[in-house]
């Protein structure tokens, strides 16, 4: 019989399992505090746990780990890592420390279908989802080993479209949510989408209070078209009223993420454009200055069209924020370390 990571269990299925090994719900909470909490993926170290009950978990899971092939370490304290999973997949994860929180980057695909121009994630293809016990095991790995050994926040804006692997990345955050986990709270939780329409109505019937970010990039549908091919399927004219609804049904403000491309997306005529769209709507609009990937070409406008930008949407009642590029220096961009190491 094979053995299966317990990691892809949740709480309740745990308890569920032990209850029918005549075992007490409690040991479940221990077991899940063993690997959640202190970060333990040996069996025979749950000292609190009978020699029977360790041997009976040894025999049907194991606690998989990840193997790093490569960090760097940026001049802001930026980590990044290159995590090699069990079948030699490549994945990366991202520790973002600031002044008082520890802010976990988390992939859930290994490469990706959609193809943004500005990601370097989709240049070497898509070739699967992550398991549950994956998503928990990058931020296991945040957690204890990195060098802040803390985790207090996570943003699912790694490698993939967490909507594209819905019923995982759902699964991964009940866990990482729990009380009995990693016990981060549902707002320090932020999925990140391309615009996923039925990913986004679903997530308005979770009953979960994650934050939810649309990579917006445009406003307009010919624009968008031309560097993100997902538009094309989920355009902006169905897009922003589904975030609408999502608003009225959540009553939980959306966030639009804008990456600053120079030459393309970032003047005045934009900015109005974006501006009119997101009009009425509670939102906010993050600016992100384009990261530079040299294969594909693109690079941030300067400090003043930025600044022109930004202070043109706040005149039209947007709320917006210009958020500093991290781990520059180390190839932080989604997608760019793995690209870089196995195109060697």
């Amino acid at each position: 019989m094979p053995k299966h990571d317990l990691r892809d269990l949740s709480i309740e299925e745990l308890e569920g399992l032990l209850s029918g090994w005549q075992e007490k719900p409690y040991h479940a909470r221990q077991v899940f505090s063993w690997v959640h909490k202190k970060g333990i993926s040996d069996f025979s170290a749950m000292s609190d746990l009978s020699d029977d009950l360790r041997k009976k978990l040894a025999s049907r899971f194991f606690i998989g780990s990840l193997g790093l092939a490569k960090i760097f370490k940026s001049s802001d304290g930026t980590e990044k890592f290159l995590l090699r999973l069990g079948d030699k997949d490549l994945v990366e994860a991202v520790s973002i420390p600031s002044a008082n929180r520890v802010t976990g980057c988390i992939s859930t695909q290994v490469g990706c279908k959609f193809r943004c121009s500005f990601c370097a994630s989709g240049i070497s293809g898509f070739k699967r989802n992550l398991s549950v016990a994956e998503i928990i095991a990058e931020a296991l790995f945040l957690k204890y080993k990195s060098s802040q050994k803390k985790l207090t926040h996570i943003v699912f804006m790694g490698t993939g479209e967490p909507f594209d692997n819905y019923d995982c990345v759902m699964k991964a955050i009940r866990i990482i949510n729990s009380p009995f986990g990693l016990n981060i709270g549902a707002r320090r939780i932020t999925i990140s989408t391309s615009g996923i329409i039925p990913g986004i109505k679903k997530l308005a019937d979770e009953g979960l209070q994650v934050e939810l970010s649309v990579s917006l990039h445009a406003a307009d549908d010919a624009t968008r078209d031309l560097i993100m091919p997902v538009n094309k399927i989920y355009p902006l004219k169905e897009l922003i009223p589904a975030c609408r609804d999502y608003f009225k049904k959540t009553n939980r403000q959306v966030t639009f993420e804008y990456i600053m491309i120079k030459g393309f997306n970032s003047d005045l005529k934009n900015a109005a454009d974006l501006g009119k769209i997101l009009k009425g709507m509670d939102s906010k609009v993050n600016l992100i200055p384009a990261n530079p990937v040299k294969e594909l070409k693109i690079e941030a406008p300067s400090d003043k069209e930025i600044s022109q930008f930004k202070n043109a949407l706040s005149a039209s009642g947007i709320n917006v924020t210009l958020r500093k590029p991290r781990g520059e220096d180390i190839e932080a961009a989604c997608g760019q370390l793995r690209f870089s190491y196995e195109k060697k």
